[in-house]
């Protein structure tokens, strides 16, 4: 037995203390994670509202390679859903991660409550695990959110058809699907940097704004270098180089090797930042 159990009250465990529900509903009850949750189901509304407004005959706005992929996200609800996910993935899902993951403990040190939540006492790694498994569980959450509403919207205007690219052929529905789930968990691996990232920041900050936003500035920031080919070989090493590698399972044969390696950045850049918020926190001297 430790000196730590031996001078505990009777029964206590460290195991029980801030239980994953109770941090859960604790989340859900903050308006932030309604209001997030809302717009991934508002977003595949609106899409869908704007395009019963666009009769095709304004070359101008309708033409070109994103008038071509209006066209597609129209042919089916696999192709609505695969566009919804095309025009959020760059932005508003990486603003969503952010959001949960960067939040959630710089909050806490904000409001003055963090130090009482040690005090109960939670241990500090036990308090920073729950802390991101919920944060990580409704960014799952989020994205689910945004793909289940955009299909199921999709499906009953635009019918279940097969699944069309601007890189292949037409894929069956029943693949399609697939190949849909599969590029969902490409982009949930990938968000994984920005999770990561986004609660390094909220470990180390007692401001939310600034670990949700240096999160999204970082990540833009990543995607910015990758454009200048001038960096060579460098921009390989970059968190977002592969985060468009999910086209390759739209192609025929399905491409892996891009996806691959992506699925190993997103996974080292994560554990990298998760590994320095755990040292970084249980290591700080919590005052708020």
């Amino acid at each position: 037995m430790t000196d730590l159990q031996a001078g505990a009250a009777a029964g206590y465990r460290a195991a029980r203390t801030l239980p994953i529900r109770a941090e859960w509903r604790r989340q859900w009850s903050r308006a932030r994670t309604r209001w997030a949750l809302g717009l991934m189901v508002a977003l595949p509304l609106i899409i869908l509202i704007a395009f019963q407004f666009d009769n095709g005959g304004d070359d101008d706005n309708g033409g070109g390679e994103f008038g071509s992929l209006i066209d597609l996200a129209t042919s089916g609800g696999l192709n609505f859903t695969l566009f919804c996910l095309y025009v959020s993935a760059t932005f508003l899902l990486v603003v969503a991660v952010a959001l949960f993951c960067g939040d959630t403990v710089a909050s806490e040190a904000q409001w003055g409550s963090l130090r009482y939540l040690l005090a109960v006492p939670v241990p500090r790694a036990r308090l920073v695990a729950v802390k991101l498994v919920v944060a990580l569980g409704y960014s799952g959450l989020a994205l689910l959110t945004l793909a289940g509403t955009a299909l199921a919207i999709g499906t009953a205007r635009y019918g279940w058809k097969p699944l069309s690219s601007t890189v292949a052929n037409e894929i069956a529905a029943g693949p399609g699907l697939v190949r849909l789930l599969g590029i969902l968990g490409y982009l949930a691996v990938v968000l994984l940097v920005v999770a990561g990232l986004a609660f390094l920041l909220s470990v180390s900050t007692d401001a939310p704004l600034g670990a949700v936003g240096g999160a999204v500035l970082l990540w833009i920031l990543s995607s910015i270098l990758d454009q200048i080919s001038a960096l060579g070989a460098v921009r390989n090493l970059l968190p977002t180089h592969y985060s468009t590698a999910w086209l390759g399972l739209l192609s025929t044969p399905t491409q892996f090797d891009d996806i691959v390696k992506g699925v190993i950045s997103a996974v080292v850049y994560a554990t990298l930042f998760w590994s320095l918020a755990f040292w970084r926190f249980t290591r700080k001297d919590v005052t708020s």
